[in-house]
């Protein structure tokens, strides 16, 4: 500094000391300064009071030597004191140089310029929030400043700065808000202690409502909520906390909208607090905001449902998550469906239900909010009312939705809970949402398809109720059921269709063509058929899953849909399978679950009288599938008490190739005629005169049988027939005997038996090919 420059009104002995290494020589400067200072508001001489805070500042607080940076910082120091309640005229100047002092490489000179600052708005105090965004700056650096000394000013300032805000109404917290939004972001532990204090300080105070602002902040709060510091950590979830407290106390105020995604973000991260603290936020807004978080579903699926499968380690993230997946759940209704298009009034015959004509899928429809409707939470409170829901209306857009949960069901590593979640969900849209649903059943199909081979139980009967919902749900009843998969499945979709008999038909009155040969209720739709399609070819595709969850698969559809229906339409598609030996495996599987499942209690009885001709159309369905497969032909015969029927049956069995598989199957008929399911037919062996050819299809079984356990079961039971001459009673005599059920008459047996010749004609021969390859197992008989 040039000694002979002239620093008035600044005298040369206060220039002097200013610059002095010694504390206390600039301290006697300051004193003097504020001397100087005090005469010139008491004259009101603002000039010469400028000219002094330039001096200090510009020759002094900014300059190159460290001592007259230390000398124009307590002389600032001084000049605010000296002014008083003025001092707010002048606090861009005072501040400033101080602030750029903050920068300095000296600790010393960072402590000092602390120490001013700090003087400067103790005098100032609500005139300096104007000016709070540069003091907030400057702070926040000075919270992470290596130096304790400086460090422990800075603290004692940024207390002064709190009291002054909470003191004050004038706190500018809109231009605040960009510059916390930049500074939440900082990695350094004590800026982010720094910015958590002050959002605590300012949450505190009644005139400030940080609330609206908290969209601006949230993800910063959560970035925070991950320091490895266990103080900070604490002091961020309690942030949170207040913030959760006055979300549920004014819900209305809040912008659920705005923080959904940032909740979305932070749900799906690897750290257990985070992602348990944006769960439970989550759980909040779904429960507080109600409809309003249906636009960001996708997302809001795409963060719960992996929690779904988590492990007790992580039970509390996992209950939480389960809560906002049912919550989330209960906001779809059925008002979120397109609306049904009016359909043309036609005539048609027996047509009790309406919904089942064509439904329409094209356009997008609006559902409006209904928060009264299935949305009752435990916390029972809505944003919501109806007249602000009319206002706003929510509509449910489902391709993002059904995106999520059909990457996650194809996901074969995503854990059982989330996969029946996923299929929870697909059920539940197909009962609330059907028409917007039936548009995505297409791509959802094959992947259902595939789930039936999943390992756990409760997945397969979800998916079973899910594949069930859609083949009876009235939205699916299109003309067209849409492609099948492949042109391969599609051209055997058309020759699959039931025909019209070529011959006379087995019944006497005319069959119908194409799906309606079958006996399907309305509540079947268009995908029904598709279905059972798609269902038989992946068991011929993959054996295993026949053998495993063959049978428990067709029992629970039997439970979730028309079990006549079923076996019908099976047996349709049977009939034409190209694949022989599969088709006479299928045929033995139908045929065991038919004969032993209590849930085809009711169909068996339907076939055991076959008295209307339903009935009789569903029998000789199954009769020409059957076929494949001879023993269960015979055993569809003693069930339907076609005995006679049964008896040329097992007449023909002679000109069959005898295999020990064939013997076998022979050995467990033997067996099931011991069961509970064919009592009445053990008992109508009592009946010998009116079932003579009942006794005689058992002799034939019995000369089938080789020298065999069954054999000898067999023999004994026909041993215990009765003598018929010793129970003949008068009324016995007049009756005339049955030789066959009179109310089958309708049905052509002849026709039957040369159905049943053709198909295992048809077998032999595709045996003989294979036998000719090489590749072919002789299985049969060695006499």
């Amino acid at each position: 500094m040039n000694p002979e420059k002239d620093f008035a009104p600044l005298t040369p002995n206060i220039v002097r000391a200013l610059n002095d290494k010694l504390y206390e020589k600039r301290k006697v400067a300051a004193l003097e300064i504020e001397k100087l200072v005090r005469e010139f508001v008491a004259q009101n001489n603002t000039v010469q009071i400028k000219h002094v805070i330039q001096t200090l500042s510009q020759e002094f607080a900014l300059s190159q030597h460290p001592h007259s940076r230390k000398g124009g910082l307590i002389g600032l120091a001084a000049c605010s004191i000296a002014l008083g309640k003025d001092s707010g005229l002048y606090l861009k100047e005072l501040i400033e140089p101080v602030l750029t002092c903050f920068n300095d490489a000296d600790s010393r000179l960072r402590y000092y310029a602390c120490e001013a600052l700090y003087n400067i708005v103790k005098v100032a105090r609500g005139a300096v929030l104007p000016h709070f965004n540069v003091l907030f700056d400057g702070l926040s650096k000075l919270a992470a400043d290596p130096d304790p000394n400086v460090k422990s000013g800075s603290e004692l300032l940024d207390r002064l700065l709190k009291d002054i805000v909470t003191e004050s109404n004038k706190f500018d917290l809109v231009g605040f808000i960009p510059l916390l939004r930049e500074r939440i972001y900082s990695n350094n532990q004590y800026a982010r202690q720094f910015i958590i204090s002050w959002i605590l300080v300012l949450e505190s105070v009644p005139d400030i409502n940080l609330l609206d602002y908290l969209p601006e902040i949230l993800d910063g709060l959560f970035q925070i909520l991950g320091d490895n510091g266990k103080e900070i950590r604490k002091m961020c979830e309690v942030v949170l906390g207040e913030f959760l407290k006055e979300i549920k106390k004014n819900p209305s105020s809040v912008k659920f909208a705005e923080m959904a995604n940032i909740l979305v973000i932070h749900c799906q991260t690897t750290d257990d607090l985070i992602q348990l603290t944006a769960m439970c936020w989550m759980r909040e807004f779904i429960q507080l905001a109600g409809r309003a978080m249906l636009p960001y579903s996708s997302g809001i699926l795409t963060a719960v449902l992996p929690c779904l499968a988590y492990d007790d380690r992580k039970k509390s993230i996992k209950e939480v998550a389960n809560v906002c997946n049912q919550s989330l759940m209960k906001l779809v209704t059925p008002e979120d469906d397109e609306p049904e298009e009016p359909k043309p009034v036609v005539q048609r015959q027996a047509d009790p239900n309406p919904d089942d004509a064509l439904a329409k899928q094209e356009g997008t429809g609006n559902g409006g909010p209904d928060v009264s409707c299935d949305s009752s939470f435990s916390s029972g409170i809505s944003v919501f009312s109806p007249a602000s829901s009319e206002r706003a209306p929510v509509t449910l857009h489902l391709d993002g939705i059904v995106q999520v949960l059909n990457c996650h069901l194809s996901d074969m590593a995503i854990g059982m809970m989330t996969r029946i979640a996923v299929l929870k969900w697909l059920y539940h849209l197909y009962i609330k949402t059907p028409r917007k649903m039936f548009r995505h059943t297409d791509s959802l199909f094959p992947i259902l398809l595939q789930t039936l081979s999943d390992e756990s139980d409760e997945v397969i009967l979800k998916d079973l109720e899910v594949l069930a919902e859609i083949a009876s749900s009235p939205a699916g009843q299109t003309e067209d059921p849409g492609p099948l998969d492949g042109p391969d499945l599609q051209a055997s979709y058309s020759k699959l269709q039931v025909p019209t008999p070529g011959r006379t038909g087995l019944l006497t009155t005319p069959s119908t063509k194409g799906l309606e040969c079958s006996p399907s209720t309305p509540t079947m739709n268009s995908y029904f058929y598709k279905f059972m399609i798609n269902l038989l070819k992946r068991f011929s595709s993959e054996r295993k899953l026949l053998e495993v969850r063959g049978a428990f698969i067709i029992r629970q559809l039997c439970l979730l849909l028309n079990a006549e229906n079923i076996f019908h339409s099976m047996a349709d598609i049977l009939l034409r399978e190209e694949d022989l030996k599969f088709a006479s495996t299928m045929v033995h599987t139908l045929n065991t679950i038919l004969l032993t499942s209590t849930e085809l209690f009711q169909l068996r009885n339907q076939l055991k009288d076959l008295r209307t001709l339903e009935s009789q159309d569903l029998f000789c369905c199954l009769y020409r599938s059957w076929c494949h497969n001879p023993v269960t032909t015979v055993s569809l015969c003693f069930l339907t008490q076609n005995y006679r029927h049964a008896y040329d049956l097992i007449q023909k069995f002679g000109d069959l190739e005898v295999t020990v598989d064939f013997l076998t199957e022979v050995d467990k008929l033997v067996q099931l005629i011991e069961c509970p399911i064919f009592t009445y037919l053990r008992l109508q062996l009592l009946d010998v005169k009116n079932n003579p050819y009942l006794i005689k299809a058992l002799y034939g079984l019995l000369m089938l049988l080789p020298q065999s356990s069954a054999f000898q079961l067999l023999s004994h039971r026909l041993q215990c027939v009765p003598n018929p001459e010793l129970l003949q009673t008068e009324d016995s005599l007049k009756a005339a005997p049955k030789s066959q059920k009179t109310d089958s008459a309708s049905i052509d047996y002849a026709e039957l038996l040369q159905h049943f010749e053709k198909v295992q004609k048809k077998h032999l021969e595709v045996r003989h090919q294979r036998s000719g390859r090489g590749d072919h197992l002789d299985r049969r008989v060695v006499l």
